[in-house]
Parts: C-alpha cells; sequence; structure tokens
C-alpha cells in the first residue's frame, strides 16, 4: 500500500473512532450525585441507531437506540441514599464505566457575585468564619460540581467542568453559599449531598432567561454572535444558554438564586423577570412545582456606587418580597441584617447559607425550623399612631429591642420622619409614631440609602424592608 493511502486510511479509522465513541455530557461523570428515590433521566449520544445499554449496581438495566442523529436518552429509578459508592456501566460503540457515584440530595445554586464569592472570598471581600468550613471541607460525601463561566448564542447541550469530592482545594473554590448550604443539609440529614454551581459575577437577571420568553418585552436587544466586548455575560439568554440549559434534564431536589444587584437601575421590570426565571426554569426541569428559594439582595450604599439611588435598591427587595408572597413554592431569605454598607460583597455569606438551608429542610425535609421572616399583615392609623400587625411563622415573636432603627412615617406632605417604636405585649403588633406627623397616612420600613435592621424575632430572622404607600420617591 502506497504511503499516500496508508495516510488516508488513519485519518479515516482516527475520525471515525471519534465520531462513534460513546459520549455522555460532562456532569454524568465519576463522582457524581443523583436524586434519590426518582426516576432520573441520563442521556447521551453514539452512532445513529446503534444500541446503548446501561447497567447500574443497584440493579437497573436499560436497552435503547440511538436516533437517526445519534441521541439517546432513557431513565433509570434511584435507590433511598446511601454513602455506598455505586457504578453505572454505558455500552455502546465504545464502554463508560462511572465510578464512586452517590444516591443522595442534589441541589442546584445560580446568580451573580454574591452567589459566586468562593470560601476564599472575592478580591479584597472575605467570607467570615470560612476557616471553620475549610477545616472539616475533607468530606467524600459532599459532592460539587462548579460550571465554568460560559456565554453562548445557542443552547449548549454540555458545560466543561467535572464532580469533585469535598475537600480544602475544591471546596474554596466553590460559592461559599453553595457550600455551607450543602454542608447544613449533610449534618441534619446524614446523607450524600450534591452541589451544582453555575453563577457569574456582574451579571442581570435577563443573562439567564431563555430568549423565547424574553421575546414579548420590546425593549430588549437580542444578539446572533458572541459580541468581542467583555460584557458578553450581560447580554439576554447567553448565560441560561451556555450554563442553566445543559442541565435541563438533569433532576434535581431544588434551586438556590441570589441576584438583583446588576438590575437595581431598573427595579419596575425585575419582579416579571423574577417570575419569567422561576417559571421558565421549572419548565426545563419539567416540574411546575420545584422548590425556589432565592436571597433578597444585601444592604449596601448604592448611593456610591455606578448611578445608584436609596429607593431604587429597596424597590428591588420589594420585587423579591413580592414574588415569594406570589409564587407557589418559593421562599426569600431575608438580609437587612447582614449586609455591609462600604462592601458590595458583604462576609456573613454563613447566615445567609443556613437561612437557605431553613427553607430547604422544613419544606423538603418536614424539619422543625424556624425559616419564614415575619410579615406585615395590616396597618391601622389611630389618630396620629400606627398600629402595625405582623403574620408570624409558627410561635414567633418580635424581640422587645430598644432604639429599633429603620421606621418612618409621613402625612399628606409625603416627608418622612424616623419613628419612635412601641411593641405590644403579644410581641406580634408594634405602633409607631413621630410628634411632628400629626396625621400619618404612609409608613415605610428600611428605605434607607444603606439599612442595618437591629430588629429580629426570638428565631433570630429579621423583617423585610417595607412600604405602605406606592410613591415614587
Amino acid at each position: 500500500m502506497k504511503w499516500g493511502n496508508k495516510c488516508f486510511l488513519i485519518l479515516f479509522l482516527i475520525a471515525f473512532s471519534l465520531q462513534s465513541q460513546t459520549k455522555l455530557p460532562a456532569f454524568f461523570g465519576d463522582n457524581m450525585v443523583l436524586q434519590q428515590k426518582e426516576n432520573v433521566s441520563i442521556w447521551g449520544t453514539d452512532i445513529p441507531n446503534s444500541e446503548v445499554i446501561i447497567s447500574t449496581s443497584w440493579g437497573q438495566n436499560k436497552k435503547v437506540t440511538t436516533n437517526s442523529k445519534g441521541d439517546w436518552k432513557t431513565v433509570i429509578k434511584t435507590k433511598k441514599a446511601s454513602f455506598t459508592p455505586e457504578t453505572i456501566s454505558i455500552k455502546g460503540t465504545t464502554s463508560i464505566t462511572l465510578k464512586n457515584v452517590l444516591i443522595g440530595e442534589v441541589w442546584f445554586c445560580s446568580g451573580q457575585s454574591n452567589m459566586e464569592m468562593a470560601l476564599s472570598g472575592l478580591r479584597k471581600s472575605k467570607v467570615l468564619n470560612a476557616k471553620k468550613y475549610l477545616d472539616i471541607s475533607n468530606n467524600k460525601n459532599i459532592r460539587l460540581f462548579n460550571t465554568p463561566r460560559t456565554a453562548s448564542v445557542l443552547p449548549s447541550n454540555t458545560v466543561n467542568a467535572v464532580w469533585q469530592e469535598s475537600n480544602e482545594s475544591s471546596a474554596k473554590k466553590f460559592s461559599a453559599i453553595g457550600y455551607i448550604f450543602a454542608m447544613e443539609l449533610y449534618q441534619k440529614l446524614n446523607i450524600p449531598i450534591g452541589i451544582i454551581e453555575a453563577s457569574w459575577g456582574g451579571t442581570r437577571i435577563e443573562s439567564w432567561i431563555p430568549k423565547k420568553e424574553l421575546l414579548k418585552y420590546k425593549n430588549i436587544r437580542f444578539f446572533d454572535k458572541l459580541p468581542k466586548e467583555e460584557n458578553k455575560q450581560k447580554k439576554p439568554s447567553f448565560l441560561y444558554n451556555g450554563m442553566i440549559h445543559p442541565f435541563q434534564n438533569y433532576m434535581v431536589k431544588g434551586i438556590l438564586w441570589y441576584q438583583g444587584e446588576s438590575n437595581r437601575t431598573q427595579p419596575k421590570s425585575y419582579k416579571n423577570f423574577m417570575e419569567e426565571l422561576i417559571t421558565s426554569w421549572r419548565k426545563q426541569w419539567k416540574d411546575e412545582s420545584l422548590p425556589f428559594y432565592f436571597v433578597q439582595i444585601a444592604p449596601y450604599d448604592y448611593t456610591t456606587y455606578k448611578r445608584g439611588t436609596a429607593i431604587r435598591s429597596n424597590l428591588i427587595r420589594e420585587a423579591q418580597l413580592q414574588v415569594a408572597q406570589e409564587v407557589k413554592n418559593t421562599g426569600v431569605v431575608i438580609t437587612t441584617d447582614v449586609g455591609d454598607c462600604n462592601d458590595i460583597h458583604p462576609s456573613k455569606k454563613e447566615i445567609v447559607a443556613k437561612r437557605l438551608s431553613y427553607w430547604a429542610l422544613a419544606n423538603q425535609y418536614k424539619k422543625e425550623v424556624s425559616f419564614k421572616s415575619a410579615e406585615l399583615i395590616s396597618f391601622k392609623i389611630d389618630e396620629n399612631k400606627v398600629n402595625l400587625t405582623f403574620q408570624f411563622h409558627n410561635n414567633d415573636y418580635f424581640i422587645d429591642t430598644e432604639n429599633v432603627k429603620g421606621f418612618a412615617v409621613a402625612g399628606a406632605d409625603k416627608v418622612f420622619y424616623p419613628a419612635n417604636v412601641v411593641f405590644h405585649k403579644n410581641g406580634k403588633q408594634i405602633t409607631i409614631f413621630n410628634k411632628s406627623v400629626k396625621k400619618p397616612i404612609a409608613v415605610r420600613y428600611g428605605f434607607e440609602a444603606c439599612f442595618e435592621s437591629n430588629l429580629k424575632t426570638n428565631s433570630g430572622l429579621p423583617i423585610s424592608v417595607f412600604r405602605t404607600d406606592q410613591w415614587e420617591q
């Protein structure tokens, strides 16, 4: 055989070999965690119209045939959570064995920089008590999947990452909130926990929503190619395509979300976008009741930061609270006591993560824990005073605190004055007043440039900023 023909044959065999390999998305790999006691999807590619056999060490066996494009998908039933490492064998034109697989609980966390902020910190910002978690991070029963920053014009089918067992090296690079949340579940449930992170700092919510859900908004500009500038991550749908869509059939127990800072200059549209995000992600995961727990943006003095105003960030918080009140199977973590007026990346991530875990532990795992902050349900004007009534979770009540900050009252002139606070004996009502306001008509709480709450319930939870008016300023 001539040398040229030999080269051609070698290249042909290499090309055929590459084309005929059995392939899986990156999140199906060694060390992964599958959701327990569910029919979970597993899928991949091979040559068209070929047979693929899937076998698990816990007794599941499936046989499928790829379609004309080479795609295949099947469902396997998982057992009860266990610390026993399992294997999954996929045999097609080539064979793959997934090793050290655990069955447990899987959660997905996403958002911008306050979710992305790792245990090792973010630039000059540090995570309080990070060392405590790094010291106990060698835990083979907590698994981490850290999705790299990826912007894409079209929906992607995989990502470039691998599952890792928890250790100091993997934990310090992972979302502090995501990691501490996983640790809390592990310690309370004593089962394996898998946590997937897909976050990118400085991003707007529109970047995380599918294009088809945004087409109705006339003021949104779409792009048909990746822009060269650094802000490609801020373009509509690009992060959904690159970082969320690939996971569309990977079963998770619920979603954790921390974002909103980058939308503060346009707060009026945020509530609609938040609802679009939740609805579209639930469609993607084919679960209309998928739990969705999110974090209210923390206090920070936005008046000193890129066109900030005192009211806009509070309107974002107001929108987040309204979404939690109106959309089923959602919950909001209130952060009025854990911000930092001088750092947009506050250090108290541990408290935020624990409060997220309270929502999951109470609702998904039926643990007795206080998880929901008190909310204003009515107010009544009595001459120059205003009586506020709150709804509490379980048997919570306000702790009688001196010099409570944040309450303000206004009359018809729309000028707000700091209010004095009197607690009722039942701990569930508050009376506020200011002698300068003879006929109050509106109340606000926390609507300041940067508000740090000192009002809490007996369970340690603060309340959200709120207002009873709809005034522009």
